[in-house]
């Protein structure tokens, strides 16, 4: 299911909560950072489904969420996608995965 997930969204983003309602503050700080760049994504609340939580994880070789995705490719948990995000990287990596 999470590679559908991943594969099946161009821009994938794993937290906890909702976009308009996330319930952690590093989920809350990535869904900033998207929609500071005037993002559109995909997302699903890993509260609700504990499977989920867990196997992505595993998945990314990765310990925490939130966990962001693009076209595929595992970008990074809260602290890098600020950094990027921050830097203008994050703006570069989605404009880049467009063309």
């Amino acid at each position: 299911m999470i590679k559908e997930h991943v594969e099946g969204n161009r821009v994938m983003l794993y937290m906890k909560g909702k976009p308009a309602q996330p319930m952690c503050g590093f989920s809350a700080k990535v869904v900033g950072a998207l929609k500071k760049e005037g993002i559109d994504f995909s997302s699903v609340n890993v509260l609700d489904y504990p499977q989920i939580r867990e196997g992505v994880k595993k998945y990314s070789d990765w310990p925490t969420v939130p966990q962001l995705y693009v076209d595929g490719e595992f970008i990074g948990g809260c602290d890098i996608v600020m950094d990027l995000h921050e830097q203008g990287e994050l703006a570069e990596i989605l404009k880049d995965k467009e063309n």
